[in-house]
């Protein structure tokens, strides 16, 4: 497999990461919102602005994988809903964070239950990104794949084509009870 091979590959998933924000917004799929976290602060030393979540996109959840409306990928972070925080129960320290970002979903202005993206890692498409890249999706002999699982090694990743179409499938056509 020559440079060759892995320039079309990145080409062709370009391509199809267009094609699947289109169709997913024709079909009028829902979208939830990807956002940054931005941390409390002083404002002119008396006042302090609460810590907020802002929304910087719109993603559809793939698996492993995001996609934006306008065909940026994103390797997936993690999630919380705006629902009221509750007090500090002063036990794990990830507990706290996560009840942080419960919080600073409702005071950005989502409303209550929804879902939002958070801390997403933009992936590079193009070839010198991909090419033995660390994160879910790389490049490997003119093949892009991805790990679905933290647990699954280069050998048994899925090329990726494989991975959206399936992905894509679930989330147009959930099974029932999901």
């Amino acid at each position: 497999m020559g440079e060759a091979d892995a320039v079309s590959a990145v080409a062709s998933l370009r391509n199809q990461l267009t094609d699947i924000a289109r169709e997913l917004s024709d079909a009028q799929v829902p979208t939830e919102p990807l956002a940054d976290y931005v941390p409390p602060r002083r404002v002119a030393l008396v006042f302090r602005r609460d810590s907020r979540l802002v929304e910087t996109a719109r993603v559809w959840r793939l698996g492993v994988l995001l996609i934006d409306t306008g065909a940026g990928l994103y390797a997936a972070g993690e999630t919380t809903r705006a629902v009221e925080p509750g007090w500090p129960q002063h036990q794990a320290t990830s507990m706290e964070i996560r009840r942080e970002y419960r919080g600073a979903a409702l005071r950005g202005g989502f409303a209550t239950g929804t879902t939002i993206n958070i801390t997403a890692t933009p992936i590079d498409v193009t070839e010198e990104g991909l090419t033995d890249a660390a994160g879910p999706v790389f490049l490997r002999e003119g093949v892009i794949r991805v790990r679905w699982s933290a647990h699954v090694g280069d050998d048994a990743a899925m090329p990726i084509d494989a991975y959206l179409t399936e992905r894509i499938e679930l989330l147009r056509h959930p099974p029932e009870g999901a």
